[in-house]
């Protein structure tokens, strides 16, 4: 997966001078050991921090190793002020873990009370305005530790990738979808840059591809992509044209930034002009780590992309889009199982999905453009969609939106995609999550979500949601997998 980054993450120890650095020494050589058994790459920085001028060291240290995230280790008490010095001068993402104790035969001189430190750090956090990731319960031996740096390695890669991104733009927003509004003030408080564009430069960067004998490449890679899938041999070289140009864009103009994102306007004039829909090939660039947001999404664009460090698969943004009927619920109530009527969802794009993700993909024309643009005609501008339905298997939705008054909030929620025909077009498959009628009524509409919602193809809630509040994001309503989500009052008054 490309355009994302390369999480090269350490561990540090801090001693309280008072207690035997040797704890901490011995403590974090078996967290490192307990790692290199699970496969989970880890670099071990020598220096333990009991001072200010241990501090100085250790970050002298992690530069020279490159390290990009850091797991501070209070292998016993810890000194709070050197300990979050360090976390403050760190320039990447931090964690912080604390040692159990080791033994009940041992509680004198191998106590090391890092439980109790714990509250102090924390505390400290506090005073400096830090934003670091503290796991649910940070406080372990060596095999529990190492799982919980385990989970911190897909939320430091968001947190690098969104500090790093830029958004790259075409086009105003719709008038119809004003939904999908986006004041962009929050976009800079995260760190993400953003680059708007017309959509007269895209036109004239896709037509100065036109002879280019790379075009001819990517279109036989397309055919041998869709297989019995390709509808429309006649519309690769104009898809793969546009394709190219996009990706010699990003590269071009990614200046300061490492990654990047598009959120580009795709109807009514698009095809008109271009001749197709880009559908297919916002499929592809997604597939490779680059997502292409329908409708010039921005907000729709940056969630997809925490997808894609999240979970290093291709994402993709659907509608949430329409209820299951109830003949279609009761015919499949086997495939349904525990599910409530109400927990069910169609989650609907015209056909931008991976191939990947779909069952028996083939490009189709959009039904929906057609009818605008073409109708009573054969589909020909508005051909270029991916459709199939969507492969079952576990899901997550979630979505980072900036508010009418340019404060930020996210939502996140774990689910899946079951295995019923949802008998439609597009790219498109039936959604259940737990308490998804209340998760709707009092999270999507009652906090005023736009439709648009970013899928990762697997279940990465606690991910985001740690990667959402590291990035400042104060206000992330998680709607948890398992049993009841929150209490039967609305919680979120």
């Amino acid at each position: 997966m490309q355009n994302i980054p390369q999480v090269k993450l350490g561990i540090i120890a801090v001693s309280r001078d008072c207690f035997p650095i040797e704890l901490s020494h011995k403590r974090r050589q078996n967290v490192v050991a307990a790692c290199k058994k699970k496969n989970i790459p880890v670099v071990e920085i020598e220096t333990i921090i009991e001072n200010e001028r241990d501090m100085l060291k250790a970050v002298d240290e992690i530069k020279q190793k490159g390290i990009n995230a850091l797991a501070i280790y209070l292998g016993n008490f810890g000194p709070e002020g050197p300990t979050t010095m360090l976390a403050e001068r760190f320039d990447g993402p931090v964690m912080f873990v604390a040692a159990a104790e080791d033994t009940g035969k041992d509680l004198i001189g191998g106590r090391g009370d890092a439980y109790c430190g714990m509250l102090n750090a924390s505390y400290n956090i506090g005073l400096r305005k830090l934003n670091p990731y503290i796991p649910e319960y940070p406080v372990g031996d060596p095999e529990d530790v190492a799982g919980m740096l385990a989970d911190f390695l897909p939320i430091a890669r968001v947190v690098l990738g969104v500090r790093k991104l830029k958004i790259l733009s075409f086009g105003p927003r719709p008038f119809d979808f004003l939904a999908c509004n986006a004041p962009i003030k929050p976009l800079y408080d995260l760190g993400v840059e953003i680059m708007e564009n017309s959509e007269l430069d895209l036109y004239d960067i896709v037509q100065a591809e036109k002879n280019n004998p790379e075009v001819k490449r990517i279109a036989k890679e397309m055919a041998a992509e869709l297989g019995k899938g390709n509808t429309y041999p006649d519309l690769l070289e104009k898809l793969a044209q546009y394709e190219y140009a996009l990706e010699k864009f990003m590269n071009a103009n990614l200046g300061a930034s490492s990654y990047a994102a598009f959120a580009n306007k795709c109807w009514p004039a698009f095809e008109k002009y271009f001749g197709h829909v880009p559908c297919y090939l916002n499929s592809r660039l997604a597939a490779r780590g680059i997502p292409v947001a329908c409708e010039t999404d921005i907000y729709g664009a940056l969630s997809e992309y925490m997808v894609i460090c999240a979970t290093e698969l291709p994402p993709t943004i659907l509608d949430i889009n329409n209820t299951v009927p109830k003949d279609m619920y009761k015919e499949n109530k086997k495939a349904i199982g525990h599910y409530d009527l109400t927990d069910l969802w169609m989650g609907f794009h015209c056909g931008n999905t991976s191939s990947a993700c779909l069952v028996q993909p083939m490009m189709q024309y959009q039904l929906i453009m057609h009818r605008l643009q073409e109708p009573n005609q054969k589909p020909n501008v508005t051909r270029g969609t991916l459709e199939g339905q969507i492969k079952p298997g576990p899901i997550s939705i979630f979505r980072a939106q900036s508010t009418a008054d340019a404060k930020i909030r996210a939502y996140v929620a774990n689910g899946e995609v079951l295995k019923v025909n949802p008998k439609s077009f597009g790219s498109i498959g039936v959604f259940a999550i737990n308490e998804m009628g209340r998760f709707y009524r009092h999270v999507l509409i009652e906090k005023r979500f736009p439709h648009h919602t970013a899928i990762a193809f697997k279940h990465a809630a606690k991910t985001l949601f740690a990667a959402s509040k590291m990035l400042g994001i104060e206000d992330v309503f998680f709607n948890q997998p398992e049993g009841m989500m929150y209490p039967t009052e609305n919680p979120f008054e």
